[in-house]
């Protein structure tokens, strides 16, 4: 008599990823898992592969203590002013003056 787990996928999955990976279980409410689904087809993606990823660039930088910069801080800020120029951290005639 086989058992379920001699062959198949399950069995296989070991050398469908490149690293070691764990399974763990995650409740989404309905929205974030519908938004989850578009924007994982979207890419053309997994959920699996597009929660990593989100996952990875949220704790990023953020790991046992480290401190987070400015731009970590206030990213979701920047470019979101109208009518200022577009090159202000780099172009010099804007630091003009600046620190005196």
């Amino acid at each position: 008599m086989r058992h379920l787990g001699d062959s198949g996928i399950a069995r296989e999955v070991r050398w469908y990823y490149p690293i070691p990976m764990a399974t763990i279980s995650l409740k989404l409410p309905d929205l974030l898992l519908e938004v989850l689904e578009k924007e994982s087809r979207a890419r053309g993606t997994t959920k699996s592969a597009l929660v990593r990823e989100c996952l990875t660039k949220s704790l990023d930088g953020h790991r046992s203590g480290e401190a987070s910069t400015c731009y970590d801080l206030a990213h979701d800020l920047a470019g979101s002013l109208k009518g200022l120029p577009r090159d202000l951290a780099t172009n010099p005639k804007h630091m003009d003056g600046f620190g005196q």
